[in-house]
């Protein structure tokens, strides 16, 4: 085998996480050395995100600078990988030809091949963390069948298909023995989960198996589909204590009219009826969701309506992306009409609704306690996240490193003393027996 050493580059969401950790698994065990930078590699990958126009061009550009690594005779190969490969392969090909080879999403048999080695099935299952080991995310589907008009996974990813509980388990328990303490459920929509295989949406049951795999202690829900959520997962992240009072619930609108051309399967009247069952059934919930400014038929009118909807519902967290046009989608063919300014206002505005939103949520907890799970330690501070936070995108704890005598990938049950709009700053109150 020529090619030693390869620096792997993961971009987009943590469902690319997830396929890189297999990849990198695989390389291992056919000898091949992971490097973490390209000063040390033969070659590179780039597992890249193609969903929207900010995500492309990040992939392109990450491209075109390993490419110049390789002109400039600083590694010997260039590999394409993951949902831009899988969605533009062909043109790819003709404007970036300098690249070696260009694969799809989940083509780990073919990349592995590609470098002498052999595909080992017995890995199935089994990855090379590159998250802090005591975290990881579990991807318990693939694919998507739901007809948002503007959305491009399910051409990216095809139609959904669940992994069986079994299998889900036995990764679980994989995970858990190398350390991991905290569970993320991810898949391109979670509350879809079983419909194909056993013929019911069955989240509730996996949650309730997974729960029970020695070892992990939280269990983290993103991605839930708003307009078919069960009954019955309610009822287990409400008792279940070992999964968290989170619930990560894209809902990207609530005027009825974006709703609609959105196909998003929901009206203003049930997303408002399910927020509040969600609030009401599950105590201390902690709600995340995202929203899409500049949709081609979202006039200020419309806007409003979201806007205020914001300010009255208070969500925990929240994400707002301005609309990306993308090819051969269903709202293709309304165009792009909103101006990129008027996009970036519009999001600037409810951006800063949430800041005074999460401020007073996060000033509500000062004197409080929380258990948090301890990610890293930088400068003088350790950073932890309570069950209210999601690695990458949420806040985070602060505690002072001199203070607090603590270890990276413990729980620990804190006392709040400080906070800003989005973090909070604590110090040990009762040290975690864990």
């Amino acid at each position: 085998m020529k090619t030693r050493k390869i620096e792997v580059i993961t971009l987009g969401c943590s469902k690319n996480v997830v396929d890189s950790e297999r990849l990198i698994k695989q390389f291992k065990n056919n000898n091949i050395e992971i490097v973490t930078s390209s000063d040390e590699a033969d070659s590179i990958i780039i597992n890249t995100c193609g969903f929207i126009e900010p995500a492309k061009k990040e992939s392109i550009d990450t491209i075109l600078r390993a490419i110049e690594l390789k002109k400039e005779g600083k590694i010997k190969k260039v590999m394409v990988a993951g949902c831009l490969s899988q969605r533009y392969k062909e043109e790819l090909r003709k404007e970036i030809p300098e690249v070696d080879s260009y694969f799809g999403t989940e083509a780990f048999k073919e990349i592995i091949t590609e470098l002498g080695g052999r595909f080992k099935k017995e890995l199935l299952g089994e990855r090379e963390l590159t998250t802090p080991k005591h975290y990881a995310y579990l991807k318990i589907s693939e694919g998507c069948d739901n007809p948002c008009s503007f959305c491009a996974i399910p051409l990216i990813r095809g139609g959904h298909r669940s992994q069986p509980i079994e299998k889900l388990v036995k990764e679980t328990e994989f995970l858990a023995s190398q350390g991991v303490k905290e569970l993320i459920i991810i898949a391109q929509d979670t509350t879809d989960y079983g419909k194909d295989i056993y013929g019911k949406r069955n989240l509730a049951e996996l949650l309730h198996r997974l729960s029970e795999v020695k070892g992990i202690e939280w269990i983290r829900l993103l991605y839930a589909y708003p307009s078919h959520f069960p009954e019955e997962l309610i009822d287990e992240i409400a008792e279940n204590s070992k999964v968290l009072k989170y619930i990560d619930l894209p809902l990207q609108h609530i005027s009825d009219s974006v709703l609609k051309s959105m196909q998003r399967g929901i009206s203003r009247r049930r997303t408002i009826e399910l927020v509040e069952k969600l609030r009401s059934r599950i105590p201390d919930l902690t709600l995340r969701t995202t929203f899409i400014v500049g949709y081609p038929n979202e006039t200020e009118k419309e806007f409003k309506e979201l806007f205020d909807f914001v300010r009255e519902t208070e969500f925990d967290r929240l994400g707002v992306f301005p609309y990306s046009l993308e090819e051969n989608t269903t709202a293709f063919h309304l165009g792009d009409p909103i101006d990129e300014k008027t996009k970036e206002e519009r999001q600037a505005k409810i951006m800063e609704l949430q800041k005074e939103i999460s401020l007073k949520k996060n000033t509500a907890l000062i004197g409080k306690k929380l258990k948090v799970l301890v990610d890293s330690s930088e400068g003088d501070f350790f950073i932890a996240r309570s069950q209210r936070d999601a690695p990458e995108v949420d806040g985070e704890v602060f505690i002072p490193a001199e203070k607090n005598k603590i270890k990276v990938g413990n729980f620990y049950e804190v006392e709040i003393y400080d906070c800003n709009e989005y973090d909070l700053y604590a110090n040990i109150s009762t040290k975690s027996k864990k």
